[in-house]
């Protein structure tokens, strides 16, 4: 996959619980999110561009995915200008250097919890509260890639989305377990 082991910081968001049953400091969450994307765009030569920044903090401001025009909509309370191409060049860009994911099956984003690594997304997504929880690589990821490799196709995106309901969630609302 990379040629780089994951951060150690980045690891913790990883191991953190979005769903609630273990509190974390989110600020701290959020502000080491923020460094690594500062440390990825100097190492890749890029510029983090105080509009991408915005749009970064914007997705790590919770652990639920934001969609494009909320993102232009919050965007637009300090940026009264910003139009949907600003916040669609600023999310390509945030991809391309994968400090975020794109999750398909919601059209929205996400935060990173191993920004800049190249890895699979594999998402555990709360059909209720919307709260996702990134996974770590499994073996199932290598069984994908070495069957790709096997039939010479090269994976260009992977993201597993498996959607259920929280642990906080059902507690909270058991009749919909149904």
């Amino acid at each position: 996959m990379a040629n780089e082991p994951p951060l150690e910081n980045t690891q913790t968001a990883l191991q953190m619980d979005p769903f609630g049953s273990r509190p974390h400091n989110h600020s701290q969450c959020q502000s080491e999110a923020l460094i690594n994307a500062e440390r990825i765009c100097a190492d890749q030569d890029a510029r983090l561009t105080p509009i991408r920044r915005q749009v970064l903090t914007l997705i790590w401001n919770s652990h639920t995915p934001v969609k494009a025009y909320d993102l232009l909509n919050q965007l637009q309370t300090s940026q009264p200008n910003a139009a949907p191409t600003t916040v669609y060049r600023a999310l390509d860009f945030l991809l391309e250097l994968r400090l975020i994911h794109r999750l398909q099956s919601l059209n929205a984003f996400i935060g990173c919890g191993v920004a800049g690594d190249l890895h699979h997304g594999q998402f555990l997504i709360c059909r209720i509260c919307h709260a996702v929880a990134e996974l770590p690589i499994s073996q199932q990821n290598n069984q994908i890639d070495r069957r790709a490799q096997q039939l010479g196709f090269q994976i260009e995106v992977e993201t597993i989305e498996i959607t259920g309901i929280c642990k906080a969630c059902q507690a909270a609302s058991p009749d919909r377990l149904k």
